[in-house]
């Protein structure tokens, strides 16, 4: 019997790459988005719109048929810009009434949580799910209480919290240094020796395929990330290993840095930058996970791959 899985939020950057990810171990994909016509056509891809998640939502035709879901869909992290309310009522509320509604209808709801519903932008210390979660802005607030009417739901269910995703296509700050990676400039980034966590796409859809089925991940939260941190020099000099450059970074002592930052008022984005962020991602390795793709390797093939397509 054909499986059949729902994701939603399937046009966006990590929802194309999964739908061809759930297709190749053999499940049909029932894939929603605002714009259906967005999302990828195949033969076992069937494109639905996805019901206005600002309002109470009834889940009831998109789940008929399905035995799995994935949710990807909500409001991304953008600092500022959007009111608390918001955030609550998309990223959480509505995936209260999504598990409540899935209960007794699917084998499982896998719920594409974040790493910001545990901890903000930098940690001193390994991030691990034993920690108690402490997020520090209201995207994160909202993740986390989103986790917590799934798990009251009653549905079986699977929570992953995923580090930032690396891959073609990708945005954000990753996106930044690298449109900076193609400059022919040197680069101020010698002397950030900071370790950070990052997700290829890749390694998330195979996280994804591997907790839909696992026994060892029912009604269990994990944080997904590449098995090594990289600095953030190393991340650089990847991108441009990956363009056939030279890594071209001098040193300059990061207190300059840190200053002209705040002077443009980047002191976010200097957290995020120079701050370490490292994932144990142990326990979902113990569950039967094994990452495939090297961060190091992983940013220079998708450099390779954004050069090709822009050529």
């Amino acid at each position: 019997m054909t499986r059949r899985v729902l994701v939603t939020g399937a046009s966006g950057f990590i929802g194309q790459r999964l739908i061809s990810g759930l297709n190749a171990q053999g499940f049909a994909v029932r894939a929603a988005s605002r714009d259906p016509s967005a999302i990828i056509a195949a033969s076992d891809v069937e494109r639905v719109a996805m019901p206005d998640l600002a309002h109470l939502t009834d889940w009831s035709g998109l789940l008929e048929g399905a035995s799995h879901v994935v949710h990807l869909a909500g409001i991304a992290h953008s600092p500022g810009t959007l009111p608390d309310e918001i955030y609550a009522r998309i990223n959480a509320e509505a995936v209260g009434e999504l598990a409540t509604q899935a209960k007794g209808v699917v084998e499982r709801v896998v719920f594409v949580s974040s790493v910001r519903a545990q901890v903000g932008l930098s940690s001193d210390e390994a991030i691990t799910e034993q920690d108690a979660p402490a997020p520090t802005d209201a995207y994160g607030r909202s993740k986390l209480e989103a986790e917590r009417l799934l798990a009251e739901s009653g549905v079986t269910y699977t929570t992953l919290r995923p580090a930032v995703v690396y891959g073609k296509g990708v945005k954000g700050n990753i996106a930044v240094l690298a449109t900076l990676a193609k400059t022919p400039m040197p680069l101020p980034f010698g002397s950030l020796d900071n370790r950070r966590s990052l997700l290829a796409l890749d390694n998330f859809i195979s996280a994804v395929t591997h907790v839909l089925d696992a026994d060892s991940a029912t009604n269990e939260t994990f944080l997904v990330a590449d098995a090594e941190p990289i600095s953030v020099a190393d991340l650089v000099s990847a991108m441009r290993e990956g363009l056939g450059k030279p890594p071209h970074l001098v040193k300059i002592p990061t207190g300059a840095v840190k200053r002209l930052m705040k002077s443009f008022g980047k002191e976010a984005d200097w957290e995020r930058v120079s701050g370490s962020f490292v994932i144990d991602v142990s326990k979902l390795m113990r569950s039967g996970w094994q990452p495939s793709v090297e961060t190091h390797a992983g940013i220079a093939a998708m450099m390779r791959a954004e050069d090709g397509a822009s050529a």
